[in-house]
């Protein structure tokens, strides 16, 4: 994380930078910007969405943090050290996107024509959304514009006395809500400026103002723990793939595997049902050379059989699962970022935040698939072994 990023890039007339603040510190939700939302860091599902929109030169995170930084650097974002006077809770979004201009323009003796505030607080952002607020600027007649959300709310205020009067409306009427003129409420999402107007009156809004609207489902913004709980089940809901970019699979056993169930036979000994189709899985997948291996916490001589019957490496009896996922990690000189894991439970949890693509089974504990990338069709033991498969060789066809 520098003040100076190392490789330059172009300045220009027509370039456009999206500015991504992303604090260290947050009081309402600590660590927000690098809370998992379908398994991907806040502050990367932003860099994602403005790079993803065709219409962004270049992504600056504009941080205090090393491990924002970092995360950023992963995504594809330039990272700029923000000053320590600009990174209190009273430091305004504009002052983060114009010491970030300064230093841009510092490295490419240039500004840009257009300059993007991009919020991570803000999880939903469609890179379509990104190019159309783009668009308003850079090739219509707006000096800035910015998403908001279509409202039909009968807002109110309370006076010191406690009495309530309408704000949007006279309270003696109750319109029809289709006999009523909609109201826009601002998603927090995304805002453009024209660079010379915006460091000129070093505020988002000035000239022609010209709004994108959004879908409603897009417009969560994080600012408290709740908030951030239902982006995730809201995440885990959309989650599909059609594929799985990834050089290795790792995965737990009891609920991935097997359905969760053991049988106790009279002896004492303990069986599972396994999927015939989860065995084809595996074999397509070692025969595409692709790593393997089944992390387990249960020390069961059922877990090791299973393995060994799909020809796969397995580790059993492990106490720190993301210990061990870890040094697997290291061992087969693997980028985290291209392996799935996939489990089922709350013992999972720290292995999916370790990789790139966590992936839950659709039985899973509510808290796992908040954390998944992608939620499989299938429950563990009933073919989502075979199903991860499938999504990681349809990756491989099509790249």
């Amino acid at each position: 994380m520098t003040d100076s990023p190392s490789s330059p890039g172009p300045g220009g007339v027509n370039r456009v930078v999206a500015v991504v603040p992303a604090r260290g510190g947050s009081k309402g939700v600590p660590g927000k910007n690098l809370a998992r939302v379908g398994g991907v860091p806040l502050v990367a599902r932003a860099v994602a969405a403005a790079l993803g929109s065709g219409a962004v030169d270049e992504v600056v995170v504009s941080t205090d943090d090393t491990a924002i930084a970092a995360a950023a650097a992963a995504a594809g974002a330039t990272a700029v050290e923000r000053p320590a006077e600009l990174s209190g809770d009273t430091a305004s979004s504009e002052s983060a996107v114009l010491h970030a201009l300064d230093v841009l323009a510092e490295r490419d003796g240039a500004d840009p024509a257009v300059v993007l505030l991009v919020q991570c607080t803000s999880p939903f952002i469609a890179p379509e959304t990104v190019a159309e607020v783009v668009a308003r600027v850079r090739d219509g007649g707006a000096d800035s514009a910015f998403t908001a959300v279509r409202v039909h709310e009968f807002l109110w205020s309370v006076h010191l006395d406690g009495t309530a009067d309408g704000v949007n409306h006279d309270k003696s009427t109750r319109p029809r809500r289709q006999d009523r003129e909609p109201e826009y409420r601002e998603t927090g999402a995304v805002y453009a400026m024209r660079v010379d107007g915006f460091r000129e009156r070093r505020h988002r809004f000035f000239g022609r103002v010209e709004l994108v609207e959004v879908p409603a489902a897009d417009a969560l913004e994080i600012d408290t723990a709740d908030e951030l709980d239902l982006a995730r089940r809201l995440a885990a809901d959309r989650a599909t793939a059609a594929e799985l970019p990834v050089d290795a699979l790792v995965t737990d056993f009891d609920g991935v595997h097997t359905d969760d169930r053991a049988l106790v036979l009279q002896d004492g000994t303990e069986a599972v049902v396994v999927s015939r189709s989860d065995g084809a899985g595996v074999a397509l997948l070692r025969a595409a050379g692709i790593p393997l291996m089944i992390l387990s916490v249960e020390l069961n001589p059922v877990v090791a059989a299973r393995a060994r019957k799909l020809g796969v490496e397995v580790a059993h009896g492990v106490a720190d699962k993301a210990a061990r996922l870890r040094q697997w990690l290291r061992d087969n000189d693997l980028d985290p970022a291209r392996v799935a894991y996939v489990g089922n439970d709350l013992r999972d949890i720290p292995c999916m935040e370790l990789v790139g693509w966590p992936v839950a089974v659709a039985d899973a504990r509510p808290e796992v698939l908040a954390v998944a990338r992608v939620v499989l069709h299938s429950s563990g033991g009933a073919g989502a072994v075979r199903e991860v498969a499938d999504l990681i060789l349809a990756a491989r066809t099509s790249s």
